[in-house]
């Protein structure tokens, strides 16, 4: 990825600059960012008096700058002032602005995954006065914790730090996070960076991390203040949900993500793979959408008319800009060859289709395709000007939100004291702490009694034992401080001897003098990344061989930790009663380390649960990563995919599965709940696919779209803590459709919720569940409709589950 030095814009508040002491321009480091510079002034906003007076304009004549007016009109002018050329140079994420008209630069390119990252053009950097940002667990393990209020949290405090450096001259405002493709294969690469292979989970994670990081509470504008459209709506950062759609092949069997065209029924684009982003625009509201590299059926994602201006824009309502994948364009000719077009057919057919902004990369001396090609493609009758202008005027709306031309008072203070605080850095501890999951815990060997345990061997590679590297994970930033497992757990014992694994063999001699051995292995970057798909599910580099023989030198169990983001094979450490016990730490961020020990030793009650299948390695070879169906083949004899369709004999762990140090049991006083929908008479009755020998209903099922979805089914659940330790739970809900219906989920997840429980106490957990929402399938004609008869609410994985009966009556006009 490229990086720029040139110049630019905002945040450089100077009684801030005062108050923190820095003696030298922010714009004057190498490399970084710095305030919006016009002849060698430094100023916080587009719209200040002084700024247009240092450049020679006189700002009274650009309405765009009067506060007064909407924002739609104060866009319209500012676009409507420029020139074909000025408008096509600020269609890249390296927009030039248009000095002549009193605009900026603006770099539009950031990166904030798990925190604020460095990644990209040099649109947010770390020097001087911000040193490093928080560090937080990668995604993976965010959603293994299934508290929204954690995400929510999460996104707040990465977007507090962002726009403290805004203020530093270290950042922008637009950052392209988070990446809420469903993980549906377990080989995939990426799957560090979302939430799970769950699309409803998947979904409300991107609600709830958006939220946190858009969101000023109790913020107003002189544009906003008398407007009631959500266009004007001020926000604190612009957030970005990506890939869009059906993108989740990296680098399978000679297969690429820049040539993959994803052959997707509707019903799964609907279900699965357009689920969570239309949740993150139409409940988040996102600002921005990133379209992906693939094609979808034949048609590139950037290209699809269908998929962004139809779906997203019209359908969904999307408040904000659509932005390609860096280089998306690019690959259109370069590596897709789509249509034999040329970079000029490209851009047109893109910018047509609705994309507004080209993140480029360079290759061959060109950056973007859009501010290479646009004039040329509106000069040769291939693009209307107008749609350069429509494409700026959500890229500008979007701007004028940020502030990033009048400012945010409420934000202006915010400074170097804001980024990496003590309690930004216990949230990311808390958050590495609630994402753990206990695999196995045989004979209650955890947690570790720090009375009973004088002296430990913490036993595996460097990278893994002493991880300042793997626990970050990919597109990180500068962390304010790594705590590794070695600190972490010396912290506890004081006694405790590091002994690294070197070309598969370890000394196992260690061991055997010890009270307690405790080992980290698993992947790093190398094996799972972007444009690095999986070959298996095993542990690489011998792992596994040396973790049987440590165990079978130590004198007692000993306690296998695993980081990675995919699930992992270690059957044969479930199946060995000398390893005593699993932790799933995923990679977890700065404070991983101690996130580690307080689960180890007991500080700590792990309540987590995997956000994804863990499979026995045998999975792999019975389908291929680039079949996108998720419902069983029997044509080919492929098995199914996730947890809500494959029902073969490869599980390992199943999705939700975490243990806890203590017990819980469930009760409800429901039932049954059944439910009468009335069917309008304007409405009418879908058909479903039953299985063979059913007989349909006069009224299989109703449309979700046509339907007014009023009726609810509300429950409680009490949840009691029967064992000695305080810990939380996570209290998921599915529903079960008709057993009559044909190619419908085994499951689907519709609610959960994470609470705390004190030992021998009960909390009540209330439950209010959207019939439309919550029992609705989708059928092979791609309708999403309730069906009729007799669906099941479940609570619960594992043993410990409750299940009543819905019978849903539909009620048609007479």
């Amino acid at each position: 990825m490229a990086s720029s030095s040139s110049p630019r814009r905002l945040g450089f508040l100077a009684a801030l600059v005062c108050a923190i002491a820095i003696s030298v321009s922010v714009s004057s480091v190498a490399g970084g960012s710095g305030p919006i510079t016009t002849n060698g002034g430094n100023y916080t906003k587009v719209c200040d008096p002084a700024r247009f007076a240092a450049g020679g304009l006189d700002m009274a004549g650009f309405p765009y700058c009067d506060a007064s007016l909407p924002y739609a009109d104060r866009v319209r002018d500012l676009v409507g002032r420029m020139t074909l050329e000025e408008k096509v140079s600020n269609l890249g994420d390296r927009a030039g602005g248009a000095a002549r008209v009193g605009l900026p630069k603006y770099l539009w390119w950031g990166e904030a995954l798990h925190g604020v990252s460095d990644v990209g053009p040099g649109g947010t950097w770390f020097g001087d006065v911000v040193p490093g940002a928080t560090s937080f667990p990668l995604v993976i393990n965010s959603g293994a914790a299934f508290n929204e209020t954690l995400w929510r949290a999460i996104g707040g405090v990465v977007s507090t730090e962002i726009r403290a450096m805004y203020n530093l001259g270290h950042a922008e405002l637009t950052y392209w996070s988070p990446n809420i493709n469903v993980v549906r294969d377990p080989r995939w690469g990426r799957a560090s960076e979302t939430p799970g292979e769950d699309p409803f989970a998947v979904g409300r994670y991107a609600v709830s991390f958006v939220r946190g990081m858009q969101d000023i509470d109790g913020a107003t504008t002189a544009a906003s203040a008398a407007s009631t459209d959500a266009s004007s709506r001020p926000i604190k950062v612009s957030s970005c949900c990506k890939h869009y759609a059906a993108y989740d092949v990296d680098a399978w069997n000679g297969t690429d993500r820049l040539t993959f065209d994803a052959r997707v029924q509707e019903r799964d684009m609907v279900e699965t793979f357009e689920r969570p982003f239309e949740m993150c625009i139409r409940d988040g509201d996102a600002s921005c959408v990133m379209c992906s590299y693939n094609r979808i059926n034949g048609v590139p994602a950037c290209a699809d008319a269908r998929l962004l201006t139809e779906t997203v824009r019209r359908d969904w309502q999307l408040h904000g800009y659509i932005v390609s994948d860096c280089d998306s364009v690019r690959v259109m000719v370069r590596d897709a060859k789509w249509l034999g077009y040329t970079g000029v057919e490209a851009t047109a057919a893109s910018m047509k289709a609705g994309l507004d902004l080209d993140c480029g990369m360079f290759w061959e001396g060109v950056h973007d395709f859009f501010t290479t090609y646009g004039v040329d493609a509106v000069r040769q009758g291939k693009l209307k000007e107008s749609a350069v202008d429509n494409a700026l005027s959500n890229l500008y709306l979007t701007l004028m939100r940020l502030g990033f031309f009048d400012g945010i008072p409420e934000l202006e203070s915010l400074g170097a004291g804001d980024v990496c605080t003590e309690q930004h850095k216990e949230l990311a501890a808390d958050a590495a702490r609630q994402g753990m999951v206990l695999l196995k815990n045989d004979g209650a060997l955890l947690p570790l009694s720090p009375e009973k345990v004088n002296s430990v061997a913490l036993v595996g590679q460097l990278q893994h034992i002493n991880a300042t590297d793997v626990m970050l994970g990919d597109y990180r930033g500068k962390p304010c401080r790594v705590v590794t497992p070695y600190d972490g757990v010396r912290k506890v014992i004081s006694s405790t001897s590091l002994h690294a694994c070197d070309k598969g063999s370890c000394d196992t001699a260690a061991v055997k003098t010890v009270d307690a051995t405790i080992v980290v292995a698993g992947l790093n970057m190398s094996v799972e990344r972007e444009s690095n798909d999986r070959e298996d599910l095993l542990l690489p580099w011998s792992q596994a061989n040396w973790i049987k023989a440590v165990a079978e030198a130590s004198p007692s169990p000993i306690v296998l930790v695993i980081m990675s983001a995919g699930g992992v094979d270690v059957s044969f450490a479930q199946d060995n009663p000398k390893i005593g016990a699993i932790i799933w730490a995923g990679y977890p961020g700065e404070e991983g380390g101690t996130a580690i020990a307080d689960v180890l030793f007991g500080r700590y009650n792990p309540g987590g649960r995997l956000p994804l299948t863990w499979y026995k390695n045998e999975y792999v070879s019975k389908i291929p990563m680039t079949s996108m169906a998720l419902r069983p083949d029997a044509e080919h004899g492929y098995p199914g995919r996730t947890y809500k369709f494959y029902g073969g004999a490869d599980v390992l762990y199943p999705f939700g599965h975490g243990l806890s140090y203590t017990n819980f049991t469930y009760a409800s006083g429901t039932t049954a709940a059944p439910v009468t929908v009335k069917v309008g008479a304007w409405e009418y009755c879908k058909k479903l696919t039953y299985k063979a020998g059913v007989t349909s209903p006069a009224c299989p099922a109703v449309n979700v779209a046509s339907h007014k979805c009023q009726e609810e089914v509300s429950f409680t659940v009490t949840v009691a803590n029967t064992g000695g330790r305080e810990g939380t739970h996570v209290v998921p809900v599915y529903t079960v459709p008709p057993a009559e219906v044909d190619d419908a989920p085994l499951k689907q997840l519709v609610a959960f919720r994470r609470v705390q429980v004190a030992a021998g106490a009960a909390v009540e957990v209330p439950f209010t569940l959207n019939v439309c929402k919550a029992f609705a399938i989708v059928e092979e004609t791609a309708y999403t409709v309730v069906p009729s008869g007799v669906s099941r609410v479940l609570v619960g994985d594992d043993a410990l589950s409750l299940s009543f009966p819905v019978q849903i009556d539909l009620q048609t006009a007479a």
